[in-house]
């Protein structure tokens, strides 16, 4: 017999299956013309694939709409200190390396669309944590600007519990200010979730984050 965690787990899984199919069906005309778009407007392929690190701690390849152009991740580090993020996360306003297309679709999070194939395979959820990539989670201790012990405590305990759980398409996080929190409220929600996750808790955050992707508030 199913413990109250076990069938959270089994009713959370059931709810990703059935959000994902129908959304790749529905949404399928939609994620093609885009596809289309992006290979008309840069060289490339139309999706970009990264590793990134699962429930504990087991790397997948994540999928999104490439919203860069190709030579990105060679010209991340010339841009290292217009960083808009605190700690391990890499984000830049109005990154130059982004495609006049991707900069919309950043904005309205339409290139987190293929994470859906992420969901029905299993690797992700509708609702967790964002994936991070590997480096994030082999250095857990990286510190934090004018970080104290009790900082990088609390980062450190982040990065080990959140592989705990599935990533999320979204998350406590996101439908809480997004980028436009510091690290720490980032890793305060995240832990807040880790620790009072249920199946009402997901449907709230997933009913939250249409109004939230609609504005598209925080998003870079």
């Amino acid at each position: 017999m199913l413990s109250g965690r076990g069938t959270y787990e089994v009713s959370k899984r059931i709810l990703d299956i059935l959000v994902s199919v129908v959304a790749l069906l529905v949404l399928s005309p939609v994620m093609a013309i885009i596809a289309l778009i992006i290979r008309l407007e840069s060289r490339g392929p139309a999706i970009f694939s990264h590793v990134r690190a699962g429930k504990d701690g087991k790397d997948f390849q994540l999928y999104k709409f490439r919203s860069m152009h190709c030579d990105a991740e060679k010209k991340r580090g010339s841009l290292k200190s217009l960083n808009k993020m605190e700690g391990p996360i890499f984000k830049i306003e109005d990154d130059p390396r982004t495609t006049p297309f991707g900069r919309f679709l950043r904005k309205s999070s339409l290139d987190e669309l293929p994470q859906l194939v992420n969901i029905l395979t299993g690797e992700m959820s509708l609702v967790g944590p964002r994936p991070l990539v590997l480096q994030d989670i082999e250095a857990p201790l990286h510190p934090v600007q004018h970080s104290n012990r009790q900082e990088e405590h609390l980062h450190s305990l982040w990065t080990k519990r959140r592989v705990e759980v599935k990533p999320g398409l979204t998350g406590l996080w996101q439908v809480s200010g997004r980028n436009c929190l510091p690290l720490e409220g980032w890793i305060e929600f995240d832990l807040k979730y880790i620790e009072s996750r249920s199946f009402l808790l997901d449907l709230k955050i997933l009913l939250r984050t249409i109004p939230v992707v609609l504005r598209g508030k925080g998003a870079l």
